[in-house]
């Protein structure tokens, strides 16, 4: 059985068969022979026609019967799709998706056709860039070709990545901003507050003595709105001559964030949202922000961080990981301990030495710095990952949870007030 896609084309047939008074019975073989595919066209003695003949090839295409063909033509013999080699058949099978589909089932069709297909060689082609809908899960793909992408694709490739990123930014940057910068110090008062400072309830408390009684208006010229309101007795006010207000913190950087992010190929999710946060983090005049990207090696992308553009386009997916080697670099870089919060994201799969990780995760946090663990930053759901050096961290006091993009601003904020993490599901701590 293959899916439709979804509630959406579900409850536009059901509009269709309403409208065009289709007998119930015709409405729900024709449902059923969409849902099935091709294959069941005998048992359902349904035929297609029109838009609907046209979603169910594009489906097809996809998921449908017949030889299994990779790009390069080959048969593997397993039920597959008939998109073939062809470039053009690829670019207008894009087109009649996003034709015949929402966006969010678009991304999904295509993300199967790259996994099931293999189809990633054919983004390397302008006119394929310019045909897919930008996803973070393309943007991941695109990053794990970058090395072998054509010079004539990256311009391409960039527009799409800077699309999805400018996207995720509008997204991500008012809450994260709200969450961590221009908090209110209200442990602290100052007599010369600006307006918009003003603690109105203890101003005014304070300001009480004040009260001063106005004089009655005079009866003449208000008996006709004393008349109208019913008002009676004389009004008063209170004269603020002390005002007190909340104390705003210093714009000086307060904190230090390292953000240490796993370059292997199943964080390429996690990759995009922590180059798009690092980039708002660092835009903060009270958070001094550093980025560090690792496999094997050890890449420090801090001086792109204006461009989370350059950022994506400096990392390399996939490879090895050595984990160790990278938070050694990291701590190398800390001045202020007691004011540091260092952020691992990583699926914790050590390539380096195990226990020389575990020992400067304690020092760190020996020293008193903030250690966040992310199994992964991404809306995907539980993510694969070591839950050995999981359980290890755990027991020093550095929980790793996985994080969705919506909950990391007040994870950071937790960290950086250095209050217990809110972690979204025990299911994720080991």
């Amino acid at each position: 059985m293959r899916q439709t896609p979804g509630e959406t084309t579900e409850r536009t047939t059901e509009r269709t068969a309403t409208a065009s008074h289709t007998p119930p019975d015709a409405e729900r073989l024709r449902r059923w022979r969409l849902v099935l595919g091709a294959d069941s066209a005998d048992s359902t003695e349904c035929a297609l026609t029109g838009q609907d003949a046209a979603m169910d090839g594009a489906l097809d295409a996809l998921y449908g019967g017949g030889a299994a063909k990779k790009p390069n033509g080959r048969g593997t013999g397993a039920r597959s799709a008939g998109l073939g080699a062809s470039a053009p058949s690829v670019a207008r099978w894009l087109g009649d998706i996003r034709t015949y589909f929402p966006s969010s089932v678009v991304q999904v069709m295509q993300r199967d056709a790259i996994d099931r297909l293999g189809l990633s060689a054919l983004l390397l082609e302008p006119e394929m860039l310019e045909a897919v809908e930008p996803d973070v899960h393309l943007v991941g793909t695109l990053l794990s070709l970058n090395k072998a992408m054509p010079e004539t694709t990256k311009e391409t490739a960039r527009a799409v990545v800077r699309k999805v990123v400018e996207d995720l930014e509008r997204r991500l940057e008012s809450r994260t901003r709200a969450t961590l910068t221009g908090a209110l110090d209200r442990s602290a008062r100052i007599s010369r507050p600006r307006h918009r400072d003003i603690d109105w309830d203890r101003t005014i408390r304070a300001n009480l003595k004040n009260y001063l009684t106005l004089p009655a208006p005079d009866a003449a010229t208000t008996a006709g709105s004393t008349r109208a309101t019913g008002a009676t007795g004389a009004k008063g006010t209170v004269v603020p001559e002390r005002l007190i207000g909340y104390g705003r913190s210093s714009r000086s950087a307060k904190k230090d964030i390292v953000l240490c992010i796993d370059q292997s190929g199943s964080m390429a999710a996690s990759v995009v949202y922590a180059s798009v946060f690092g980039a708002v983090l660092a835009s903060m005049r009270t958070l001094s922000t550093r980025l560090v990207v690792f496999d094997t090696a050890v890449v420090d992308l801090t001086d792109q961080l204006d461009d989370p553009v350059d950022v994506l386009f400096g990392t390399q997916l996939g490879g090895g990981t050595d984990i160790n080697r990278a938070l050694a670099y990291c701590q190398s870089r800390i001045t202020r301990p007691a004011d540091t919060v260092v952020v691992l994201i990583s699926d914790l799969y050590e390539g380096g030495i195990r226990d020389e990780m575990l020992k400067r995760v304690a020092a760190m946090k020996a020293s008193g710095v903030q250690f966040v663990t992310l199994l992964a930053l991404s809306d995907e759901g539980a993510p694969a990952y070591d839950h050995e050096h999981a359980a290890a961290l755990g027991a020093l006091g550095a929980p790793a949870f996985a994080c969705t993009p919506d909950l990391f601003p007040d994870v950071m904020a937790a960290a950086i007030e250095k209050r217990p993490l809110p972690i979204p599901d025990k299911e994720y701590q080991p």
